[in-house]
């Protein structure tokens, strides 16, 4: 299960690239280009995040269970991130959750919470992941029990 998560890890890190370049073609038809140069730096970012952990995934040393929660996990907070920063951008708000990268994007209350909510989701998540990540990181670090 941990070598077929990691080559899945692998595939969505590319499809992040692909994003991040076409993406990046957009930037200036958002409403809000600063933000949309954010989602370009980001989805690259999380791509090669994705990738290495993707290599590093099939040494991990959990059961299934903590294999599935740190994997889920791990792409909700990717992606929850990632969608408030796309939904800023497109819309142009996000003032009150990303301030710095926002601007004077300001939009709706309603689209400003939805922006809170969605991105505020994915450091929980997040962290979890990389806690159970850093679990199945234990051992004496024997490179050879890895070897197939």
């Amino acid at each position: 299960m941990l070598s077929r998560q990691g080559h899945r890890l692998l595939q969505v890190g590319i499809a992040l690239l692909i994003f991040s370049s076409v993406e990046g073609f957009a930037i200036p038809y958002l409403a809000s280009p600063p933000l949309g140069l954010s989602v370009h730096r980001l989805s690259a970012v999380q791509a090669v995040l994705l990738l290495s952990l993707g290599f590093l995934w099939p040494r991990l040393d959990l059961t299934g269970a903590k294999a599935r929660s740190a994997f889920w996990l791990l792409l909700y907070s990717t992606f929850a991130i990632l969608i408030a920063y796309v939904i800023a951008a497109y819309v142009g708000a996000g003032i009150e959750t990303m301030p710095l990268a926002a601007g004077a994007a300001h939009g709706t209350r309603l689209q400003e919470v939805a922006i809170k909510v969605v991105a505020y989701s994915s450091a929980p998540t997040g962290l979890i992941s990389f806690a159970l990540i850093l679990w199945g990181l234990r051992g004496d670090g024997d490179v050879s029990a890895y070897r197939t």
